[in-house]
């Protein structure tokens, strides 16, 4: 399993911060509901006096008009709170909808800027947790955390105000017990801390696993790993429980302490001040609008305690997802990029080093130049580099030595979207996006016409399988096209490259999953497909290149044979024994047949 780490502090001012930039957007309805949440504080402060005039006054004096009116101003003021209270609920929301948006967005940006190098050492499942789990934990601090947490801030102060204003030694013995909470406090979020970031981390294990279990579920089934694979999991979701268990465990001690520690306050206020309404310095009406204050001061309390958790579960998402902001891992484009006009497709590698991790070069010293037009094949064992000089030409990852250029500009000088639009690629493993076939051609892009993506389904020989549905070119398309066979896929996806009508075509093992009748349909439309274009092709099946203009052989990164298929041939070297072995292996084959 891909363990994550467990960052920071409880409460990091820089990352508040950060987060409160978020919120500036929206100031003006961030300053609104603090108002409306002050107002609604100090509703709630003033409603144990109604209570003490009601009693001490109204009733005192037997007025019966008076209490009337004292109980409409009291209806009056409940009413008005509510509505106060219905606003800035929904204010809130709002704010924490908007930012959490906005927010999610800056991520997704992110990502997709970043470079393959990023993604190959981060699992799916744990960036999903970032633009899912702790963001809608943000989310909770936006809308429900720092304003409220004002509402809850201005009661206490108006209760304390009230309660001092109208008898400031019963408000002393009210509050004698307070240390006991501030110290009960500190303990629970000493402990709490920890806890929270262990749930944290045991979801994002839960969906690593889920996301790559459920991926490769076709491996688990046919090697009967189902059993295996369930045993895991619910060890993994076994951790996530007892993580989440650990941290309720904080607060059924933490709640009931408070519970406990009020009552005392109640029982304290029972005993000095009926001490004191028997000698008469005291009235009735007080003893009970300090009962009220006493249980509305410890409602806010436990609020802020909740507002405590929110603040817990968001420090630590929080730095989670800005760690993932300030991710560098981006191959970035120039400032003030060179133009590259309409290109040619001459491609040149001069010296080029590349490696994944440190100095273990998967490239060395590559050098080769291909002439606009022609068509340029790549052969080798698996891993002596043919598809490092592909991501390297696209700009995926960036080189350490040397220079790639494209019709004599250093490809570092030029915008990717600029490079990349000069290029299409077809893939061993193809990905289809859900949706229908006409959007997994055309990618969305409006210069393809419908025309347009026909034709280049007829040129491919896709056209035929897809006017056989009966929705034809808006056939759906589920995810990653499991509902489509593995050579409509590769017939598909020439049809999205050769609709771009790129300058320079790329074909990465292209053929090499298809059956031999697609596989000649597919060899027919590629030479279609390649005239006028530049073409770089890597192919496991050397019967696939003979036409190519050059063939340059690679073996542990180094460049070790170039020329045309016969001159090789006549070399004797490395492709002459790649040749012979498939040869050989292809004449057993059909001799088994």
């Amino acid at each position: 399993m891909q363990e994550e780490e467990i960052l920071g502090k409880a409460y990091d001012n820089h990352l508040m911060k950060r987060l409160l930039r978020y919120l500036r957007p929206y100031r003006w309805h961030v300053a609104l509901g603090i108002v409306s949440s002050i107002a609604v504080s100090a509703m709630e402060a003033v409603r144990p006096w109604f209570t003490r005039h009601a009693v001490d006054v109204n009733i005192a004096q037997h007025d019966k008009e008076g209490l009337l009116l004292t109980a409409a101003g009291f209806l009056a003021l409940l009413m008005v709170r509510g509505a106060v209270q219905y606003a800035n609920a929904y204010l809130t929301q709002w704010i924490g909808q908007r930012t959490i948006l906005d927010l999610r967005m800056e991520v997704f940006r992110h990502l997709q800027r970043l470079g393959l190098k990023f993604f190959d050492r981060n699992p799916i499942g744990r960036l999903i947790t970032r633009v899912t789990n702790d963001i809608e934990v943000l989310n909770e601090m936006f809308s429900s955390g720092i304003v409220m947490a004002f509402s809850d801030i201005f009661t206490i102060i108006g209760i304390l105000y009230f309660m001092f204003t109208m008898n400031w030694a019963l408000a002393l013995v009210s509050l004698s017990v307070l240390p006991i909470l501030v110290y009960g406090t500190f303990v629970f979020r000493r402990k709490a801390r920890e806890a929270y970031r262990e749930v944290r981390l045991q979801l994002a294990r839960i969906n690593t696993f889920t996301q790559e279990h459920v991926t490769g579920m076709m491996v688990d089934q046919i090697f009967n790993r189902e059993r295996r694979a369930y045993d895991t999991f619910s060890e993994v979701n076994g951790l996530h429980r007892d993580a989440n268990i650990k941290s309720i465990l904080y607060y059924s001690f933490f709640y009931p302490g408070v519970e406990v520690i009020g009552a005392t306050a109640v029982g304290l206020i029972l005993w000095y001040a009926g001490g004191e309404a028997m000698r008469g310095t005291i009235t009735v009406g007080t003893i009970m609008a300090f009962l009220q204050f006493n249980e509305m001061f410890w409602r806010p309390i436990r609020d802020l305690s909740e507002k405590y958790n929110i603040m817990q579960t968001a420090m630590a998402s929080s730095e989670r997802v800005f760690k993932l902001l300030d991710d560098k891992t981006v191959v970035e484009s120039p400032a003030a990029p060179v133009p590259l006009g309409e290109a040619r497709g001459a491609i040149e590698f001069r010296g080029v080093w590349f490696a994944y991790v440190g100095e273990d070069w998967v490239l060395k010293n590559a050098s080769f130049r291909v002439e606009p037009g022609q068509t340029v094949a790549f052969v080798g064992h698996t891993g002596a580099g043919k598809t490092t000089i592909i991501n390297l030409l696209t700009r995926f990852y960036e080189f350490q030595k040397g220079e790639i250029l494209i019709d004599g500009i250093d490809i570092r000088l030029l915008d990717q979207a600029e490079l990349r639009r000069t290029m299409a690629i077809v893939l061993q493993d193809v990905f289809l996006f859900s949706g229908d076939i006409a959007s997994n051609i055309t990618l969305g892009n409006e210069l393809i016409g419908h025309d347009r993506m026909k034709a280049a389904a007829r040129v491919v020989g896709a056209h035929k399988f897809i006017e056989a549905y009966p929705a034809q070119y808006a056939h759906e398309v589920k995810e990653r096209g499991a509902t489509l066979s593995v050579g409509q896929k590769q017939l598909i996806s020439f049809a999205r490259a050769l609709a771009v009508n790129p300058k320079v075509l790329i074909l990465d093992e292209a053929t090499s999953s298809v059956d031999t009748e697609t596989e000649i349909l597919i060899q027919q439309a590629i030479q279609k497909l390649l005239r006028g274009r530049t073409s770089l092709v890597i192919a496991h099946r050397l019967s696939t290149i003979q036409r190519a203009d050059k063939i340059i052989v690679l073996h542990k990164g180094e460049i070790r044979e170039m020329g045309t298929h016969q001159e090789l041939l006549a070399l004797g070297g490395i492709y002459h024994t790649l040749y012979r072995l498939q040869y050989k292996e292809q004449s057993r084959s059909g001799a088994g047949t």
